[in-house]
């Protein structure tokens, strides 16, 4: 009951004239930063932190919460049209959303990432409500070793990142571990692999790597092939309609990773393109036929978009209950917090309930208006596709330039963009895929930095993941998603083997 009048206090807020205004701003912003490579939530909020100094602290703190679920909203437009992700919470959802809208179902897509984005981004705030004191109790209870074990089941999973050659996959996972490795050690304070470049010592920014292998890749394969069916080579908008059938597969996905993607919020370094990872490689596996995925499965578009907005919402949790950033995102929020006077943790809900129960509120009317604005304006977005490609190629080239150099004002970014292109286009011509990189990628810093914690813990001992109940499970399920996999294979290799002997004789 005491939640539900917090909630109704917080409608008081989101609903105020003011209120409705400025999450209408912090959506608006977020949609359109979203659908820019390499702007970002981040970069946004940073800038509103001197903008609202002066603003009423609610307020304020509610526009920067709806410039960041905005943005994750309006982050799938460029993934689904460019092949070239806004955020990076959008990678996984170029891997249908693009083959769709090279198909000509370009309005299709867009309008079931909509809905996917409102309904995760509904469930994680009914959720966020509802179990905010408890789930933080369980971000609490995961340590390193916990940690761990987490990153390395998403990790075993890379096989089902890969359409053809198992060991491709893994060798381009590979690559993403020694790639993330680049810079100073955070725990020696050493080099790694920087050859003497000052460049280097503070390793590859995602954006670089993300728009390098998926945008400039892309523009490399038009370029170089002009026979590849292209987007602009399908300049069909296509129909907004979602029919009865593709609703009826969409509902699984979008259920299973509303919940899903905000448990993986909850849980602090997480985040919304790890969340993304995991939707997409689970709904892979509970596929009747995988093999749909990466060729424009609606299954393969509304997990990753479901899971990413859910995952917007869990991070809410450790940050508004423990005081926690869960990303980095959620890392600048805790500045403008303290910046605004205000002390997140667990007396936020006590001192300044207006606060707590207003962001919740305005999460609910966030999403409404984000539905709002974003199926009208399908049509409009989609337009892109009757771009002249010459000129397509242009735009994609020069806002993947300026979107890096944003970053760090660094024009050696510009050249390792360029290089990960290259290195984009050689993984296409020889048919690795991207995504195990970009995952091991993402994954890599922090597992290694889980497991130095872990040993430093332990005294060097590995013993600790045996004493730990959740590592050890979440270790067990990995090596059954490797062994299970391998022992399938070689049956059926026998058995081809022994049909094949058998028609010969």
């Amino acid at each position: 009951m005491d939640a539900f009048n917090g909630l109704m206090s917080g409608f008081q807020v989101a609903f105020s004239l003011q209120g409705i205004l400025f999450v209408f701003i912090g959506v608006f912003v977020g949609t359109f930063i979203g659908m820019m490579p390499g702007l970002g939530p981040i970069s946004a909020i940073a800038i509103m932190i001197p903008i609202t100094y002066s603003m009423d602290p609610t307020v304020a703190l509610v526009m920067m919460a709806g410039v960041y679920y905005g943005a994750i909203f309006g982050g799938s437009s460029s993934s689904i049209l460019l092949n070239a992700p806004g955020v990076a919470g959008t990678v996984a959802t170029a891997f249908d959303g693009y083959p769709m809208a090279q198909q000509g179902k370009a309005g299709k897509a867009l309008a079931i990432a909509a809905i996917a984005s409102f309904t995760g981004g509904t469930v994680s705030v009914i959720l966020l409500m509802l179990f905010t004191p408890i789930l933080s109790a369980v971000a609490v209870s995961f340590g390193p070793a916990e940690y761990f074990a987490l990153m390395f089941l998403g990790l075993t999973a890379i096989s089902s990142l890969s359409d053809g050659s198992t060991i491709k996959a893994f060798i381009s996972a590979t690559l993403g571990f020694m790639v993330v490795t680049i810079g100073i050690d955070s725990q020696t304070g050493t080099s790694r692999f920087t050859f003497g470049n000052p460049n280097l010592l503070e390793g590859i920014d995602f954006l670089v790597i993300a728009l390098g292998l998926f945008a400039l890749a892309e523009v490399s394969t038009l370029v170089l092939n002009r026979k590849d069916t292209t987007m602009n080579d399908n300049k069909d908008l296509g129909s907004l309609r979602i029919s009865k059938e593709d609703f009826k597969e969409m509902s699984g996905p979008m259920t299973r990773q509303s919940f899903l993607g905000f448990l993986i919020g909850v849980l602090p370094g997480a985040g919304a393109t790890i969340a993304s990872f995991i939707a997409y490689i689970t709904e892979k596996k509970l596929a009747k036929k995988p093999e749909e995925f990466g060729k424009g499965s609606i299954k393969g578009l509304a997990a990753p978009e479901t899971a990413n907005n859910a995952a917007t919402g869990g991070a809410f949790v450790p940050l508004l209950s423990l005081g926690i950033p869960g990303s980095g995102t959620t890392a600048v929020l805790l500045g403008a917090f303290l910046v605004l006077g205000v002390q997140p943790g667990p007396l936020l809900i006590q001192d300044r309930p207006e606060v707590f129960w207003g962001i919740i509120a305005s999460m609910y009317v966030g999403n409404i208006f984000l539905l709002i604005l974003n199926l009208p304006l399908i049509p409009y977005i989609a337009k892109v596709l009757r771009i002249p490609r010459p000129l397509l190629i242009s735009l994609v080239i020069i806002f993947s330039l300026i979107g890096v150099y944003a970053i760090s004002f660094n024009t050696f970014d510009l050249y390792m963009l360029v290089v990960f292109g290259i290195i984009g286009f050689l993984m296409r011509m020889f048919s690795f895929p991207a995504a195990p990189f970009i995952l091991a990628f993402i994954l890599g810093g922090m597992m290694e930095q889980a497991f130095r914690q872990t040993l430093t813990i332990s005294n060097g001992s590995l013993a600790i993941f045996l004493d730990k109940p959740i590592a050890l499970t979440l270790i067990v399920v990995s090596l059954l998603t490797i062994l299970v996999p391998l022992y399938t294979g070689r049956r059926k290799l026998k058995v081809n083997n022994e049909d094949h002997t058998g028609k010969t004789l």
